[in-house]
């Protein structure tokens, strides 16, 4: 995992070197023939990689992009209507029945369908009528780190030439410098309080909460921390009554329009008691835990979540866990 973590430069920088020809000419189609509607499929990681690229659609582009329950098409005979319709599959190893049956299904009621996969030879990427491979390489520790930051770079690169904007565009080539920058901060300060914990919360907002809910899971599958994501606001109503003296909470508050009230919430919750681990840009009040920026705030959650990778695997290794070897859990995951 820790390997694997450093290699996402690379990686990244492979992605940005790659398929340029294939997202210009999907920007194309999707400018001359725009969706009527617009749905991820996705599991796990992918999940929250999926979720970026929603937020990202939806505030630059204006277009709603909601989240499929696979279940609607593989346990239950809906029809649902696929005209106009993007769906846009996010998966490692592209072998997960419950999204490959409904990519095709939608491909076959006429919607157009993207695969944003790591296996380009993936039965996912061949029932989807366009492909944008993550260019990670093999990755062996069922902890996905490398390929989930590629997953995020490839849903900003959508989005960024759907968008034509030039300024993201430019921002996301200066990524792997970036990223080989937030490998070097350091987050041992988050050891000690994460040592012994058996719950936490973490919270972000906009943007940030897809990598939020990446890294509640990376405590619980590979520290063994029961661990919940949430909103900055949603926290607000109703679970910050979980906090008590010396609660831990890791608040995720890089750069943009909700950091300032992540900020305030952090201040909040010191004086109710908790433990607050706050990650932000040098400089910010009260931070313990610093972010490297990107060349647009709109990346910052990238860098943020490669700072937290090493930062995790050494705390299940701190824990006695082998963060490699998940108990339970393989690589590959077929759900139906």
């Amino acid at each position: 995992m820790h390997a694997e973590t450093l290699q996402a430069p690379a990686a990244v920088a492979l992605q940005l070197a790659s398929d340029t020809d294939t997202l210009a000419a999907l920007a194309h189609d999707l400018n001359a023939h725009p969706p009527t509607s617009v749905l991820t499929l996705a599991r796990g990681s992918s999940d929250h990689a999926a979720h970026y690229l929603a937020y990202l659609a939806m505030a630059r582009l204006g277009r709603l992009v909601t989240s499929l329950p696979m279940s609607l098409v593989t346990l239950h005979p809906s029809r649902l209507n696929c005209e106009g319709l993007l769906s846009l599959a996010f998966s490692q190893s592209g072998q997960s029945p419950d999204l490959v049956m409904p990519t095709q299904t939608f491909r076959e009621r006429g919607a157009r369908t993207l695969a944003v996969v790591n296996d380009a030879a993936s039965p996912l990427a061949q029932a989807s009528a366009w492909v944008l491979p993550l260019h990670a390489g093999p990755e062996r520790s069922v902890a996905a780190t490398k390929s989930y930051i590629a997953q995020l770079v490839a849903g900003a690169r959508v989005v960024a030439h759907w968008q034509h904007d030039k300024p993201l565009i430019a921002a996301l080539s200066a990524l792997p410098d970036a990223l080989t920058l937030a490998t070097r901060c350091d987050w041992s300060a988050a050891l000690p309080v994460l040592e012994k914990a058996e719950r936490l919360v973490v919270v972000s907002r906009g943007l940030g909460l897809a990598v939020a809910m990446e890294a509640a899971l990376k405590f619980k599958e590979t520290c063994g921390i029961q661990a919940e994501a949430f909103s900055g606001a949603e926290f607000r109503h109703g679970p910050m009554a979980l906090v008590h003296e010396g609660y831990p909470m890791l608040i995720l508050a890089p750069r943009g329009a909700a950091q300032a009230g992540l900020l305030e919430l952090a201040r909040d919750m010191r004086e109710r008691g908790a433990h607050v681990l706050l990650a932000a840009p040098l400089g910010t009040p009260g931070a313990d835990l610093p972010l490297a920026p990107a060349g647009h705030e709109d990346l910052d959650p990238i860098t943020a979540v490669q700072s937290f990778y090493p930062m995790v695997e050494a705390l299940a290794r701190l824990r006695g866990r082998d963060p490699d070897v998940p108990p339970h859990l393989s690589k590959v995951t077929r759900t139906r």
